[in-house]
């Protein structure tokens, strides 16, 4: 099981020196066009159907997937005021070390 901290800290990296992506439409064309390093989405979505295609994709695409425990999580980690079901990681920035171990997991 990956460790919701350190995807949420990798967020936070990549936000400040990379590029992320935020929302389920975002982060779905992100996966589909394989520029996603890391796709992180939230447990507490509601309705589940808003978010059950991305974990596909990703096995598809052999993108590293995570889940965090709350849409909160997400948004304050992308630096959003509000809460986010989906975040892409696009440009690693100074998070490419953690997003690498990330992929291990």
């Amino acid at each position: 099981m990956v460790d919701q901290d350190k995807v949420l800290h990798a967020i936070e990296v990549a936000k400040n020196t990379g590029k992320i992506k935020v929302g389920t439409n975002e982060v779905t064309k992100a996966i589909e066009r394989g520029v996603a390093k890391l796709v992180a989405v939230a447990e507490d979505v509601t309705p589940k159907e808003v978010i059950m295609h991305i974990s596909p994709l990703c096995q598809e695409k052999k993108i590293p997937y995570a889940t965090v425990a709350t849409k909160q999580d997400l948004g304050r980690a992308s630096g959003i005021n509000v809460p986010t079901a989906a975040i892409a990681v696009i440009e690693a920035g100074d998070a490419a070390k953690d997003i690498a171990e990330l992929a291990k997991e």
